[in-house]
């Protein structure tokens, strides 16, 4: 039994690709999954199934979704250990008691193409980031819906991201050890 991390982008936000987590829940329940659980509405799920290929479940959640609910959103799927991984690489250790200021955005893709003038240019004094792998590490003290930094980062990566910051991090990879 392998588990899973499902992390959806843009459901659930302004009124916009409504789909309530009991609503996920049972689809996710008719693909197979078990043990499904949800955190905030957001979209986060940690699940456990027998399959192992990341790319064919994200494929078979989107056209689950999308024939219940008519819509295809983008997710994240990540299998427990590279949260672990994502966490113990934190390199901004000393945020860790102040989980509000740092985010940690899941690429759906390794970037190839960094605009670094971009990044460099939308961010403050105070903020700090990193690139590891396929997380990009965000130390905002401001908070992000004050950050041009982070209204940046996807096109400044050129690839899609979904943010969470560390509490939500954290208590998803809680929900992994069951």
């Amino acid at each position: 039994m392998n588990t899973f991390i499902a992390l959806f982008r843009g459901i659930n936000v302004g009124g916009h690709n409504k789909l309530p987590m009991r609503e996920l829940v049972g689809v996710l329940e008719e693909l197979g999954f078990i043990n499904i659980e949800t955190y905030i509405q957001s979209g986060n799920v940690v699940f456990d199934c027998e399959e192992s290929d990341v790319l064919l479940l994200s494929k078979k959640i989107q056209e689950a979704i999308s024939k219940s609910h008519g819509f295809a959103p983008a997710i994240i799927l990540l299998k427990a250990e590279e949260m672990k991984a994502a966490i113990d690489a934190n390199p901004f250790r000393e945020a860790e008691d102040e989980p509000k200021t740092l985010h940690l955005y899941f690429l759906a893709l390794q970037p190839e193409n960094i605009d670094m003038d971009r990044l460099e240019s939308a961010k403050k004094a105070n903020e700090r980031y990193a690139l590891k792998g396929n997380i990009f590490y965000l130390l905002a003290p401001d908070g992000i819906g004050r950050s041009k930094l982070a209204a940046n980062v996807d096109k400044s990566l050129g690839v899609a991201t979904t943010a969470r910051n560390w509490r939500s991090v954290i208590k998803i990879m809680e929900m992994t050890k069951r």
